[in-house]
C-alpha cells in the first residue's frame, strides 16, 4: 500500500479482537516510533508498552472509563520527558514532538494491519500512577493497537479549501 492509501485508509478502533501481537511486529512500530523526526533530534519521549491485563484495565477506567482500551491487547503510553521545553516560536515542544512519534506508529500499524486510537481523554494523574510516571514527566497519549473486531466507519473530513490557505489566512 502506498502512503497516500495508507493514510485514508487508517481508522480509529475502538473495539479488538483478542489476538496477541506477536512480538517482531510490536518491535517493528517501536521502530517505526524511533524513526520520526523531533526538533533538534531529541527524541523527548518515552513509549511506555503495556501488555499486562489488569493495568490495561486500570488505564481504560482513568481514560474515562473507555473500557475498549482494555481490549486492545497492548496499550501504548506516549510520555514527555521534558514537557516544559517550549520552542523558540513561542509553542510547547512536548505534543509536537510526541505526535510525531506516535503518528508514525499509527501509519505503521495501519500498514500491517492493526488498529489504534488516539487517547487524550483520561486523568493525567491517574495515569501517571498506574504508569509510575516520574513528576518531571508528562502522559501525553495512550495508544491502544490490536487488530480490529470489525470494520471501523469511513471518516468524514472537510473539504480542502476549508482546511487550507495560501500566504495568508484573509
Amino acid at each position: 500500500m502506498d502512503v497516500y492509501q495508507l493514510i485514508k485508509a487508517r481508522r480509529s478502533v475502538r473495539s479488538y479482537r483478542n489476538t496477541p501481537v506477536a512480538e517482531d511486529l510490536l518491535q517493528r512500530l517501536l521502530e517505526a516510533a524511533r524513526w520520526a523526526p523531533s526538533a533538534s533530534n531529541r527524541q523527548p519521549w518515552k513509549l511506555v508498552v503495556v501488555r499486562d491485563e489488569e493495568r490495561r484495565r486500570r488505564l481504560a477506567a482513568a481514560a474515562c472509563e473507555q473500557m475498549f482500551i482494555a481490549q486492545a491487547p497492548i496499550v501504548l503510553a506516549a510520555v514527555a520527558l521534558d514537557p516544559q521545553r517550549v520552542f523558540t516560536c513561542d509553542v510547547p515542544g512536548y505534543p509536537i514532538d510526541v505526535a510525531i512519534a506516535v503518528d508514525h506508529v499509527t501509519l505503521a500499524a495501519a500498514a500491517e494491519g492493526l488498529g489504534t486510537c488516539w487517547i487524550a481523554a483520561f486523568d493525567q494523574q491517574r495515569a501517571r500512577e498506574i504508569l509510575q510516571v516520574p513528576p518531571a514527566q508528562k502522559v501525553v497519549v495512550l495508544l491502544p493497537v490490536g487488530y480490529p473486531a470489525d470494520e471501523p466507519a469511513v471518516r468524514r473530513r472537510k473539504p480542502l479549501d476549508a482546511l487550507v490557505a495560501y500566504e495568508t489566512m484573509s
